[in-house]
Formats: structure tokens, sequence, C-alpha cells
């Protein structure tokens, strides 16, 4: 299966007082990648899903060396591994070509944001979460 890749860009304002990426920044980061991921899912792309949206129920992260600042983005990338009735667990390494900084994963759940509560993963969802589906190929 394939692993979706996102190019994020390093903000002078990421640095912390060690000058290195700050561990919460980290997660910005995450969103970033995935929202880049599902919006190739999302309406005004020909698809309904994730109409309702979709919320965070749990982010890992494993900090494996220090990022520091550059001017060349650093690579996020992501993949699916595992797809329940109403969740999804998204998997990342945030990299470049010679080292990887951080593991992480998040699990997301789909949001009926009319009724205020999550709901399950339609077929068409299914079918395209399966693309970057890797079982037992965890990040964090």
């Amino acid at each position: 299966m394939a692993r979706h890749r996102y190019a994020c860009p390093l903000r002078w304002s990421d640095m912390d007082a060690f000058g290195h990426v700050n561990n919460v920044v980290y997660l910005r980061y995450l969103e970033e990648a995935r929202i880049d991921l599902m919006f190739r899912l999302a309406p005004g792309n020909g698809s309904e899903a994730l109409s309702g949206g979709s919320v965070v129920a749990r982010h890992e992260i494993s900090y494996l060396r220090p990022l520091v600042h550059r001017h060349e983005p650093v690579i996020v990338e992501s993949w699916i591994t595992d797809i329940g009735a109403a969740s999804l667990t998204i998997a990342y390494e945030v990299k470049d070509d010679e080292q990887v900084y951080a593991r992480a994963s998040t699990v997301v759940v789909p949001y009926d944001l009319a009724r205020g509560r999550p709901r399950r993963i339609t077929e068409e969802e299914r079918g395209f979460l399966e693309r970057y589906l890797e079982v037992g190929a965890a990040a964090a």
C-alpha cells in the first residue's frame, strides 16, 4: 500500500529555548500532514465523505532525536494502521533522508457535527483509507 508524504516547513517560531523544535509543535506537524491526507477525501473533491468532520481521540509520540531549524522542510510520512467501525489509527514518521526525528500515531473518530456525536466509517471512506493501510506497521 501507499504512504502519504507531506513536506512540512519549519518555522523559526517552532524552536524552543534549547534551539530545537518544541515537543508541542510536532502535534501541529502531524495535524498538517493528516489534513493534507484527509483533504483528498473531503467534500469538494467529488466526495461527500468526512463532510461531518472528525475528532482526534488520542495522540502518541516518541521523540527520537532533536530537530533543529533549517530551510528545507521535514517530511511527515503517514499511513493507516487500523480501520475500525467508528475509528481509524494513523501512524507517522517525521523524517528526512538521513534520519527519523519522531514516530507517532493518532486515533481519529469520524464525527457527525449536526448530531454532536461520533459516527461510523462509511464504505467510501473505508475504501479510500485502505489505500494507505499497512497492518502491523505502527509508528509510535
